[in-house]
């Protein structure tokens, strides 16, 4: 009977394992450090949830840095840019993000007001007749005094991008009186209907309330 090879066990010189043991190091780290943020991450998000009990619809924790990013840049409250996203589109929650008027997107811009009113097609409620390719480019917005801003810097300016239309809605609101404290102003600017001022109001002092808390346990996201 032939005898079996017997298989050389790889052996590692020190040098080697001292090799490994460093390649593996900063993996490690990494995993750990990634498990931390995680971790982290949703004891805020909870934290977020329980400061908004009773709500009718918590303000999704995600959205808050994009709001206070916003109202920063355009100094408006962030808590009126949440208050205007819950009553058009409860969050970006609703089947739909066009309204029968022709509204866009997760702030509900009309056409002419995020490309701007001198464009020819504008007229009556402002709907327009906007070419897809003009309704995003930030140079036509320019050019005809829209209120559309490319906030993420991808060269375009999307209403049904949800930063674009946050920090868009930050603009029209900031140039429309909110940068000065007038904030029913503004908010009247933004839809004309006294029901719709009285909503987003209730919302903003609501959410206005809690501000503090909020922004506390978003910027321990970060630290």
């Amino acid at each position: 009977m032939a005898k079996k090879k017997k298989t050389k066990k790889l052996m590692m010189t020190p040098g080697m394992k001292l090799l490994l043991i460093i390649l593996l190091i900063p993996a490690s780290v990494m995993i750990y450090s990634a498990f931390l943020k995680s971790w982290f991450y949703h004891k805020e998000i909870s934290e977020i949830e329980k400061i908004q009990e009773g709500f009718d619809i918590k303000i999704p924790a995600e959205y808050i840095p994009i709001y206070i990013a916003a109202g920063k840049k355009y100094d408006v409250p962030w808590t009126l840019l949440a208050a205007h996203h819950r009553v058009e589109t409860k969050f970006s929650t609703t089947d739909t993000l066009i309204s029968p008027v022709g509204a866009e997107g997760h702030m509900q811009f009309m056409p002419c007001t995020f490309v701007g009113w001198n464009h020819p097609s504008c007229n009556g409620l402002g709907k327009g007749n906007i070419p897809e390719s003009e309704k995003t480019d930030p140079k036509v917005i320019e050019k005809y005094g829209g209120y559309g801003v490319d906030a993420n810097g991808d060269g375009k300016a999307d209403p049904f991008d949800l930063e674009d239309a946050i920090f868009s809605a930050a603009n029209f609101l900031s140039r429309s009186g909110a940068k000065e404290g007038n904030i029913e102003k503004a908010v009247f600017q933004y839809n004309h209907s006294k029901e719709y001022v009285n909503k987003v109001l209730y919302y903003y002092k609501q959410y206005e309330r809690i501000s503090p808390l909020l922004e506390k346990e978003v910027l321990a996201w970060f630290e």
